[in-house]
């Protein structure tokens, strides 16, 4: 019984699959396209493709497209994360170029450690100079 039921489906399936279809035009004047030819009007038979042919790529299912805009929107999102990241980081050394220069722009005595971990004090000159390196530090990272 359950052979036949699927000889019966697959019969079915198969004389779908081979159907004709004929385009004709009706006495209003509209196109009208049917798998039986009119008896009483002129009609065109229409060969209408059901499947791919062996060498034409198969296409795109929804879920295929689906994931194809997902992986675009990942990689988007990434840029836009990797962009803000990097950003951020421009933002710090700029932020840190600045207070750099402050230091040595509000004036005052300016201390520095020698290699020996003892204190000394800058000159004027070595502190004019410190805040001409520290200006062109600053420009450079906040341009």
């Amino acid at each position: 019984m359950k052979r036949l039921i699927a000889l019966a489906a697959a019969l079915a399936v198969a004389s779908i699959a081979s159907a004709q279809l004929y385009k004709y035009v009706d006495k209003d004047g509209k196109t009208v396209y049917t798998d039986q030819p009119p008896p009483n009007a002129d009609s065109k038979q229409v060969n209408v493709q059901t499947g791919t042919s062996s060498g034409a790529p198969a296409p795109k299912g929804f879920v295929e497209r689906d994931k194809e805009l997902q992986k675009g929107r990942d990689e988007a999102a990434k840029k836009s994360a990797d962009a803000a990241k990097a950003q951020a980081q421009k933002d710090q050394i700029c932020q840190s170029a600045r207070e750099n220069y402050a230091q040595y722009a509000n004036g005052g005595r300016v201390v520095r450690t020698d290699a020996n971990g003892e204190r000394e004090f800058l000159s004027d000159d070595q502190i004019d100079a410190a805040r001409e390196k520290a200006q062109k530090q600053m420009d450079e990272a906040c341009k």
